[in-house]
């Protein structure tokens, strides 16, 4: 990774700042009013900081291809700002903004107008504003810099939770003001009252739009609840994680057999030590059927050309999180043409694009259908079962690959009891067997 954690921090602080100034400017020009556009009270957006930080974690290596660092740039913000959207919309009932009287725009979360600016100002953060930035904090004492780091995150950690708890209560998730204070154990009711109520004024100032997002919701939440009672109905959290389970184990069946028929050999594309899932598949699974769902009965080369950059930009991100975290790359398309450094090809982009259409089309509506017929208490024990089974053995995984790199790196003997355990195990014999094509990294400083 180019940039340290200590820089990564102050990127996400001083984007949150610029991106707060900007949006609240262009508020005041479009409004002719100040407005504090931003969910928290201080002057910060976090999905700007998080963008740019983002943008300094994957990007980098792209500075020789402006044009695909653009386009990775475009992707990866505009995925941020979608799964933003979504989720404080799930978390709220809300829609926080809305992009609807825009030209190409996906359900008012993201349009086409502001991903190009995305992807615009990752080429200025990249080129310009992070080096600019490593140095300036650079000057900073660094003691000095942890504590302004300190004090700047305590700060946000509480306006956070203040902010969280004043829309939980608008939107009736809080039973009464005073829970906050008890949780909090610091204010009076009447103050939680005040501070709550004056939140609530702001963001509705700010968003207009809230308020009748929220009655909405309700009325949403309604005619659910005098719907029949369904296992994992709809696109919702049940269904999205038995698709998890389904799309690793269907994955990782498909890529042994392609394995065998295109090299000839029976080899392990298993993500994790025990059992044969592919945890890429399985994410990938989950990110077509969430972000392509209500778009299912569209029209095939739609569905394609979505798939193929939603599926080349997934891959992209899981070979550099793959690299960055373990020290090793899983797979390398650098002897096939029309590649971006390795990580992904043009073919195999197509690949996604055929397995969305494939996914949606064929496989979805007969797996949906599956689940869907599961009582509804042996759905949920399943499911949390096997969230807590893949959470151990994701878990395990990690250890086994780290402790396989220091084994690679390093002969000495084991530090640690958990280090022994892992040494005996799974030793170099295993770990090559499940991960033949893992590729050691040699990082320069």
């Amino acid at each position: 990774m180019e940039y340290t954690y200590y820089q990564l921090l102050w990127f996400f602080l001083v984007y949150s700042l610029l991106g707060w100034v900007a949006e609240t400017a262009l508020a005041a020009v479009t409004k002719r009013r100040l407005l504090n556009r931003g969910f928290l009270n201080v002057p910060f957006s976090p999905v700007y900081g998080l963008a740019a930080v983002l943008f300094a974690i994957f990007l980098p290596e792209l500075r020789s291809a402006p044009f695909f660092l653009f386009l990775g740039g475009m992707i990866l913000a505009t995925g941020l700002e979608l799964a933003t959207g979504i989720l404080l919309e799930r978390i709220f009932g809300q829609k926080w903004w809305d992009y609807t009287e825009e030209r190409f725009q996906f359900e008012g979360h993201i349009c086409l107008k502001y991903s190009v600016i995305w992807g615009l100002s990752s080429l200025v953060c990249v080129f310009v504003g992070d080096p600019l930035l490593a140095r300036l904090t650079g000057l900073i004492p660094r003691p000095a810099g942890e504590m302004i780091l300190l004090a700047a995150f305590l700060v946000l950690g509480i306006d956070f939770a203040g902010s969280w708890a004043a829309v939980l209560q608008w939107n009736g998730s809080l039973r009464r003001p005073s829970e906050l204070s008890r949780v909090l154990r610091s204010l009076t009711d009447a103050l939680d009252t005040r501070l709550t109520r004056a939140i609530q004024r702001r963001m509705a100032r700010a968003y207009p739009s809230l308020e009748r997002e929220r009655l909405s919701a309700r009325l949403d939440q309604r005619a659910r609840r005098e719907r029949p009672a369904v296992f994992a109905a709809g696109c919702g959290f049940y269904k999205l994680a038995m698709l998890f389970f389904l799309g690793a184990l269907l994955g990782d069946v498909t890529e042994t057999v392609f394995c065998r028929l295109t090299a000839g050999v029976w080899m392990s594309r298993s993500s994790v030590v025990y059992g044969p899932f592919s945890i890429v598949w399985g994410l990938g699974a989950v990110l077509l059927t969430a972000v392509l769902y209500k778009y299912r009965d569209r029209r095939d080369g739609a569905i394609f050309l979505a798939g193929t950059v939603l599926g080349g930009a997934y891959e992209y991100i899981c070979s550099v999180f793959t690299e960055l975290v373990f020290g090793s790359v899983f797979w390398d398309y650098s002897h096939l043409p029309f590649n971006l450094g390795g990580r992904i090809n043009l073919l195999f982009c197509f690949f996604w694009g055929i397995a969305a259409v494939v996914w949606l089309k064929l496989i979805y509506p007969r797996l949906s259908g599956l689940i869907e017929r599961l009582p509804i208490l042996w759905g949920k024990a399943l499911t949390w079962g096997m969230l807590a089974f893949m959470t151990v053995n994701i878990a395990l995984s990690c250890l086994a690959l780290g402790r396989y790199e220091q084994r690679r790196t390093s002969s000495g003997p084991p530090q640690s009891g958990i280090e022994a355990f892992l040494d005996e195990r799974f030793p170099d014999e295993r770990m090559e067997r499940i991960y033949p094509n893992a590729i050691a990294v040699e990082w320069t400083d």
